[in-house]
């Protein structure tokens, strides 16, 4: 846990009790503060951790700061009732990442933000500096509060994957090395506009000095705005990164080939199991960049690239069974998603279907030639059906468990090398299961069932 020591008998608030407001005021409490809190719904529903005490009961002249959750609003669509009040009497308005970092100034801390590819990329940057002996710890958006970390001294490292609704709470924090990967239009109702939600993400680069990094992707039009931006500032050292863009300064990857024009180095990512598809290119390539801003060799970092089991639920190879390779990617649950499974593999028994989104899969068709059969499951199992028609082969299952059976033995009749049974539904699952990680599990489950019955 992190102490906040300089919060000792002061008031602070906290404001939305999830994962990271819970560690937030963990730490407060451990450091001997105050905390005033209060969360929206379980004001409505009850039944609340901690004691909950209305806004408008808060001594704000008194309060320190006021820690915002991520998911509550700070300006759009309008702020919170709890960001108006803290601003009327001067409270600053801050968010747990900026508690880690001015707690922990000696460590060493690289940030990864961008509409996709996120969360592996932290994933594989945390993987690849444990394998070659370094402290660290990863976290944030990814899925632990950064409360709950270590702290960490100089030479250690925390990595951490921070969306744009934690950037935009940053105040006086110091990224060293902050990994911009991309940007889509997304967040918009709690951006206001496109502009607002880069200038969110950019915050990832706000309080650093020279000498700190800035690695970027530049293969959409608003990421190499900002690229040129930081690159003519010249206060910083800018590493752009391309997959199909070309980068004379900096990463590409060709065919899968991650090329270092600035170090004259290349690793073939090929052998990497847990990266296929250009979209973990991406994440390879800004991966690779961070570590060697690390200090790791090229043979530090394409040793843990190859070692990297990728993340649960995100094109996770889950098992081999009589040369047939099973796909869980339970978390694509739009056809956004599902696309850049469908584009890392040629022969694919495809299990799709859930709580439709809007949209359906009608924008995928580019990849019904890589599709050898259709599984078809859940609510949207018709409305797949039908824009799947006279282009590829489908077999209605209704659920899950038929599916993988029927694709699987499906795959085995028909053979060929690279065959691949895939969950990836581009659809939510609500209608059958809890949640896309019950869902996965369950395939993961039903996999290893087949592979039992295939070594009895």
């Amino acid at each position: 846990m992190i102490l906040l020591p300089q919060y000792k008998g002061k008031k602070v608030g906290v404001v939305g009790l999830g994962k990271s407001g819970m560690a937030t005021i963990a730490a407060l409490e451990a450091s001997g503060a105050e905390v005033l809190a209060w969360d929206d719904g379980l004001a409505k529903k009850g039944g609340a951790p901690v004691t909950l005490t209305p806004l408008p009961e808060w001594p704000w002249a008194e309060v320190a700061d006021l820690i915002l959750s991520p998911g509550v609003p700070l300006t759009h669509p309008t702020p919170h009732e709890a960001v108006t009040r803290a601003k009327q009497h001067g409270v600053r308005v801050i968010g747990d990442v900026e508690l880690l970092l001015t707690a922990c100034p000696e460590a060493t801390v690289i940030a990864i933000t961008g509409t996709n590819g996120k969360s592996t990329t932290t994933a594989l940057i945390g993987h690849i500096l444990r394998e070659a002996g370094q402290r660290v710890e990863v976290g944030g958006n990814l899925g632990t509060p950064v409360l709950s970390f270590a702290p960490l001294a100089a030479g250690d490292i925390y990595v951490l994957e921070l969306s744009s609704y934690q950037l935009e709470l940053l105040d006086q924090a110091r990224i060293h090395c902050g990994c911009f990967l991309n940007i889509t239009p997304d967040h918009l109702d709690r951006h206001g506009t496109m502009e607002g939600y880069v200038n969110a993400k950019k915050n990832i680069f706000l309080k650093q000095q020279p000498g700190d990094t800035c690695i970027i992707g530049v293969d959409d039009a608003y990421t190499e705005a900002v690229a040129r931006e930081f690159i003519a500032r010249g206060d910083r050292r800018v590493i752009p990164v391309g997959i199909h863009a070309r980068v004379a300064d900096g990463i590409e990857v060709k065919n899968g080939v991650l090329e270092d024009g600035l170090q004259n180095a290349r690793i073939d990512l090929t052998p990497c199991l847990a990266l296929k598809g250009a979209h973990n290119w991406q994440n390879a390539a800004v991966a690779y960049a961070a570590c060697r801003v690390a200090g790791l060799t090229v043979e530090q970092i394409a040793a843990g690239m190859q070692s990297f089991p990728g993340l649960a639920h995100r094109m996770e190879r889950v098992g081999t069974v009589a040369g047939v390779t099973f796909v869980n990617d339970s978390k694509a649950t739009n056809a956004d998603a599902t696309a850049k499974a469908l584009g890392s593999y040629d022969q694919i028994y495809w299990i799709a279907g859930g709580l439709p989104k809007e949209g359906g899969i009608t924008s995928l068709g580019a990849f019904f030639p890589r599709i050898r059969h259709a599984f078809l499951i859940g609510q949207a199992a018709d409305d797949f059906a039908q824009t799947l028609e006279g282009h590829v082969p489908y077999t209605q299952c209704g659920t899950l468990d038929v599916a993988t059976r029927t694709a699987a033995e499906m795959a085995w009749r028909e053979g060929g090398e690279g065959a691949c049974v895939m969950l990836s539904p581009a659809c939510a699952s609500w209608d059958q299961w809890p949640n896309f990680e019950v869902r996965g599990n369950a395939f993961r489950d039903y996999v290893q069932a087949l592979q039992k019955e295939q070594a009895a």
